[in-house]
Formats: structure tokens, C-alpha cells, sequence
């Protein structure tokens, strides 16, 4: 059962310039950068509230990330929900008729399972789910 929004992800081109923007101007509080190897994305976590910022910018020009950036430019990249139980979501959704892009988690930033439906099921919008 979906919790909460987790997260936003922002698509950037130049992460630390645009940190420089969610920091300095927003004055929100940084909670650091991760690499996230096999997807291929490097990831600075900003926080307000209870929800976090993720600027996703791409480390491979083979990327999602990247192959976005490229057809639609900066901006949101995905909206992320909180569960306790991914698996047990994802076969929900999947027996709904959601199309999935994962259909079993796989690891993500902080070591989070995540999954994504695909946005033509949410009318264009990338959909995550994390459980941490």
C-alpha cells in the first residue's frame, strides 16, 4: 500500500550547477550525492518536509536519464511513492493492467528497492516505487 510521496525526480544536466539553485536560492537542506551505478545516474538529495528533491543527472550518454534529457530537456523526470510491501504493489498493479517497466525491484539509491510503471499507464507520468 502506497505510503506517501517519497520523492520528485528532476532530470539536470549539470548537477552541480543546478544544486547550486536547491541549496543557495531555496535554501533547502542537502543531503548528499550518490552514484547509481547500474543505472547509470549520479543522484544529489535535497530535502523539504517530509519530501525529498532528486536531481538525477545522467554518467553514461546510453542512459535513460540521458536518452530524456535528450527528448524532453530538464525538468521532472518521475514522481516517487513509499511502500512497505513492492512486491506485493507491483503484482497489484500488474493484475490491474498497469504496464510496468520492472515488473521485480531491483536497487536503487540508499540501497532502496524500486520499481517503475510505465507512464503510458499514468498518462505521462514516470511512476517509482521505493521500499526502504
Amino acid at each position: 500500500m502506497l505510503k506517501k510521496i517519497d520523492h520528485i525526480g528532476i532530470a539536470v544536466k549539470d548537477i552541480d550547477e543546478t544544486s547550486k539553485f536547491y541549496r543557495d536560492m531555496l535554501g533547502m537542506e542537502f543531503h548528499g550525492m550518490e552514484e547509481v551505478a547500474d543505472q547509470k545516474v549520479k543522484v544529489a538529495f535535497f530535502q523539504i518536509g517530509e519530501t525529498h528533491i532528486e536531481l538525477v543527472c545522467p554518467t553514461s550518454d546510453d542512459s535513460a536519464v540521458a536518452k530524456h534529457l535528450e527528448k524532453k530537456g530538464e525538468g521532472i523526470h518521475h514522481i516517487c511513492y513509499a511502500t512497505d510491501d513492492i512486491v506485493a504493489d507491483l503484482k497489484d498493479l500488474k493484475d490491474k493492467g498497469a504496464r510496468l517497466v520492472d515488473e521485480v525491484p531491483r536497487t536503487g539509491a540508499h540501497g532502496a528497492k524500486i520499481a517503475f510503471i510505465h507512464p503510458k499507464t499514468s498518462k505521462g507520468v514516470l511512476t517509482e516505487l521505493s521500499q526502504k
